[in-house]
C-alpha cells in the first residue's frame, strides 16, 4: 500500500491538530491520588504496554480481585501469573524498563492511564504477597509511577463497550487461528475443552 499525506515533522502535526485542550495537560498527576488510588485498587484488568529492541508489545492482565497492590503513592505491584511462557513483557522490561498501563473497569467509559519505569522481582516475599488458591507468581512486576491521567470516555463510548452486546459471531476462536497454521488441528476440540483447562490453569 501506497501511503500519501505522510506527516513527517512535530510542527505540521501540531498545525493541523492545534493546542491541546487544556485540561488533558493539567489533570496528569505525578503520584497516586486517593482517587486514582480508589480507581486502580478496583481495577480487575488492566493492559501493560512494554517496548524493547525487537518492537514493543502490549500484554492483557487480568484477575478475579484487584489486578494489582498499590506499595505507596509511586509504586505498582503487578503480579505475573501463569501464561505461554513467551515473556514478551518480561523480557522488554529488562532491557527498557518503559511501562505504560491501561486499566478499566467494568461498566465504566473512562480508563486511568499510568506510565513509569519497571523492574522484574523474583524476591519470595514479595512473591509470596500475591496468593490465589495456594498458588503464587513466579515474579512481580515493579512500577515506578512517573505520571498518571485519566483518559476521557469518547473511545469506550463510541466502541459501545459495555453494552452487552456480543460481537463474536462471525469472529475465528482461538482454535480457528491455530487452525490456519496447522490444517491438521483440531481447532472444534481445542475450544470446547479450553474454559476448563484455562480454569484449571488460571493462577
Amino acid at each position: 500500500m501506497k501511503v500519501a499525506g505522510i506527516i513527517e515533522n512535530l510542527e505540521d502535526l501540531e498545525a493541523l491538530y492545534g493546542d491541546p485542550v487544556p485540561a488533558a495537560l493539567t489533570k496528569v498527576v505525578t503520584h497516586l491520588t486517593p482517587a486514582y488510588r480508589r480507581w486502580i485498587s478496583a481495577s480487575r484488568f488492566v493492559v501493560l504496554t512494554t517496548v524493547g529492541p525487537t518492537g514493543t508489545d502490549g500484554s492483557p492482565r487480568g484477575d478475579d480481585g484487584p489486578v494489582v497492590q498499590i506499595e505507596d503513592d509511586k509504586t505498582i505491584l503487578l503480579p505475573d501469573w501463569r501464561g505461554n511462557n513467551r515473556m514478551d513483557s518480561l523480557r522488554n522490561i529488562i532491557v527498557d524498563g518503559r511501562v505504560s498501563l491501561m486499566f478499566m473497569l467494568r461498566g465504566a467509559t473512562n480508563v486511568v492511564r499510568v506510565n513509569g519505569r519497571a523492574v522484574v522481582s523474583r524476591d519470595p516475599a514479595l512473591c509470596r504477597r500475591f496468593e490465589q488458591v495456594g498458588r503464587h507468581p513466579r515474579t512481580v512486576i515493579v512500577i515506578r509511577l512517573v505520571e498518571a491521567y485519566y483518559q476521557c470516555a469518547k473511545a469506550v463510548m463510541r466502541a459501545d463497550l459495555w453494552s452487552g452486546k456480543d460481537d463474536t459471531a462471525n469472529a475465528p476462536t482461538a482454535g480457528a487461528f491455530r487452525r490456519e497454521i496447522d490444517q491438521t488441528f483440531d481447532a472444534a476440540a481445542y475450544d470446547a475443552a479450553y474454559p476448563q483447562d484455562a480454569k484449571d490453569r488460571m493462577w
